[in-house]
């Protein structure tokens, strides 16, 4: 089947372009693409465009839970006769396993695994494995981390046909084999159920639920039915069941797999015995042992993760399989925010690495575990065969790989112009500031001011506070969550003034911001570079009197270059509009707020999924200082408050409000400090 792209709107202003060059680009056979737009210029819509044009199973990868579900929910709507499909990591909550040598502190891994998103996983792997090419994953990082060999994976799946002779016995052994559970009440994701000559089987993700009915060894008839009523919903001629987790191998495999680490353990016991290290070789012994004799008896034990290279059948050092070897050979990998998400590619295997290092030095692990690890950047790039970086600001690894093949986007479909951007001498530059605020935010509009340190940011908030100026400020000090809803309330005029440093720029959608204050902009380095001037700027670009000002006493090159480049594209926007006869109007809100995520999910106009809590503040969170204020707190209470935290993380969690999901959680950990502080 074909992508078909449902829209109401169809591409303007330079998007057609964009469009032709790209798809004409990629069909050509060149593998390294850049997409450059500017802030608001519609690049969704034209990767929409392009996957609906090439027709190939794509993967959109972005930096994090919050703008792959936001994107998830964009396509979505793009391409609702398609399977547009959702992989992230499927934790509500994750501490990894770690040993502190310097305090000889083990610290065990502890997670909750979201059963919805564990469910949306499979149903990714599924799409791909199926055979279909209409097939958009949008992932997160979490696609470049070790799962299960897509070989065992298409070998543990059940194809059943109408008329095939199947064996009834040989098939509830291949369901157990794939991971389902037998059960004789209501069926759930995953289980079957018989009766007489007639199975029931809920798949492993979904609702949908399979009646399979045989007649001795022939599969006489297989229906779709209402799991609750039985009720026959569709005939199928044939259907495939996939197995119910993505870490599923073969019996002879894990028999395998056992005999290896066995070896392994006893090459480990006389490594330490020789150093003199009886203590490690004692606990290595005991803790593989143990997850041995687990393995043997159920199939599986806690980190059996850390055994994945015995059981993929894969050598030492040997690259972990991930999602990108689901996908054919010709898959088109776009990579959205560019400049974000590939140095966060580059940094992953680094962080797993010095973790595990650690718990193999000390006997906690076999040296295999250090197999259980993300890709590094070379791996990552050896997997990648045609890409399409996007980004308003790439960097010089996405322009130096598409080796000139980058293609502009400037033309906003409201009609509105990059703001123009002024230079102001540093000398009164503070009351010159408030004169700017005074007739912004005389004419509603609001204001965002970047410092370039944290301690300027509050000295520059109190300052604004003995005033009058209504002000909050940003730095990343502040939660997450907490940051969220200092941004929701600048949009429902509870302040004027947004005073940050380097955490107002990627996916910041303020179109009341009509001017972007930039303090100390001559001072060169990451905060103040090309690409951090033009992503500030970038924030007043939805406002129709959007403008920049640069406070310095010397013009750098960043900030020549990022005005030399805003002149070229204001230049050419404007001739766009005079051309056209467009009107710039201002961009509309999008969505109910940051929080709010879609991710294909309908909630009413007034709902309020996750209120905070009344002791919630809209600065700095300060969770242990507000629950100290409470004398008697008892462990018993701390217990209740504890579980009411874990509740609604997961509630939170399971809706897919990752940012209220991590509010939640840290609450939680700190009331567990509190509780286990109590005597």
């Amino acid at each position: 089947m074909d992508f078909k792209l449902v829209s109401e709107f169809a591409p303007m202003g330079d998007q057609p372009e964009a469009i032709a060059q790209l798809v004409e680009s990629i069909e050509r056979g060149v593998n390294y693409n850049t997409l450059m737009g500017v802030t608001g210029s519609g690049k969704t819509f034209t990767m929409a465009n392009v996957i609906a044009k090439l027709n190939r199973p794509t993967i959109v990868l972005s930096h994090n839970k919050t703008l792959a579900a936001q994107l998830y929910g964009e396509f979505k709507n793009f391409f609702p006769e398609n399977a547009v499909e959702y992989f992230v990591s499927y934790y509500d909550y994750y501490q990894p396993e770690a040993y502190l040598p310097t305090t000889d502190t083990y610290i065990e891994k502890d997670l909750s695994i979201n059963a919805d998103i564990e469910k949306m996983r499979l149903s990714a792997t599924s799409a791909l494995l199926s055979g279909r090419r209409d097939v958009i994953v949008v992932s997160s990082v979490s696609c470049l981390y070790g799962i299960g060999n897509p070989d065992d994976f298409h070998a543990t799946s059940i194809r059943l046909k109408v008329g095939d002779t199947q064996n009834y016995k040989l098939l509830l052994y291949r369901l157990v084999e794939a991971l389902y559970t037998r059960t004789e009440l209501e069926l759930t994701p995953a289980t079957f159920r018989t009766r007489g000559d007639v199975v029931d089987i809920m798949a492993a993700f979904g609702d949908t639920c399979y009646r399979v009915t045989f007649f001795d060894d022939e599969i006489e008839s297989i229906h779709v039915i209402d799991a609750q009523s039985g009720q026959v919903i569709e005939s199928l001629e044939e259907v495939t069941l996939y197995p119910a987790n993505m870490f599923v191998t073969t019996k002879e495999r894990i028999d395998k797999a056992v005999g290896h680490i066995y070896v392994d353990l006893g090459k480990r016991i006389s490594f330490f015995e020789k150093e003199g290290r009886e203590m490690e070789a004692q606990r290595i012994k005991q803790r593989v042992e143990c997850d041995l004799e687990m393995i043997k008896e159920l199939g599986y034990c806690s980190g059996i993760e850390n055994y994945s290279r015995y059981f993929d059948g894969r050598n030492e050092g040997e690259r972990p399989f991930c999602l990108l070897d689901y996908f054919p050979e010709d898959y088109l990998m776009i990579v959205d925010e560019s400049h974000v998400t590939l140095p966060q590619v580059h940094a992953m295997y680094g962080g797993d690495r010095a973790r595990k290092e650690n718990l193999v030095e000390y006997g906690f692990r076999l040296p295999a575990a250090k197999d259980n690890r993300p890709l590094m950047f070379g791996e990552f790039e050896s997997m990648v065969g045609t890409a399409l970086y996007v980004s308003a600001t790439p960097a010089d690894y996405e322009l130096t790989k598409s080796e000139g093949m980058v293609v502009e986007q400037l033309i906003r479909p409201t009609g509105l112009i990059d703001p123009p951007i002024e230079v102001r001498e540093t000398l009164n530059q503070i009351d010159d500031l408030l004169e700017e605020i005074n007739s912004r935010v005389h004419a509603k509009e609001k204001v965002m001011v970047c410092t370039i340190t944290k301690r300027l940011a509050e000295e520059l908030s109190r300052y604004f506070d003995r005033l009058g100026i209504r002000n909050r400020y940003i730095h990343s000090d502040v939660e997450t969550l907490e940051r969220v809803q200092i941004l929701e309330d600048m949009r429902a005029d509870v302040f004027d003034v947004l005073v940050g440093v380097n955490l107002l720029r990627e996916g910041l959608d303020l179109p009341e911001v009509s001017l972007v204050v930039i303090m100390d902009a001559d001072k060169e380095g990451f905060l103040r570079n090309v690409r951090s001037l033009t992503q500030m700027a970038g924030r007043a670009a939805r406002h129709p009197n959007g403008r920049v000002i640069l406070y310095a006493d010397n013009c750098s090159d960043s900030m020549r270059i990022t005005i030399e480049q805003s002149n070229r594209r204001r230049e050419k926007q404007i001739k766009y509009n005079i051309e056209h006869g467009m009107v710039p109007n201002q961009a509309k809100k999008s969505g109910k707020g940051q929080s709010m995520l879609l991710a294909g999910m309908e909630r009413p106009e007034n709902m309020n999924v996750y209120p905070l809590q009344d002791d919630h503040h809209a600065l700095v969170a300060d969770i242990q200082g507000s629950y100290n204020s409470v004398p008697q707190m008892d462990r018993e209470q701390l217990n209740m408050m504890i579980d009411k935290a874990r509740e609604d993380m997961e509630r939170a969690a399971k809706s897919q409000d990752f940012l209220a999901a991590i509010r939640f959680r840290d609450r939680m950990y700190e009331l567990q400090k509190l509780r286990d502080g109590i005597e």
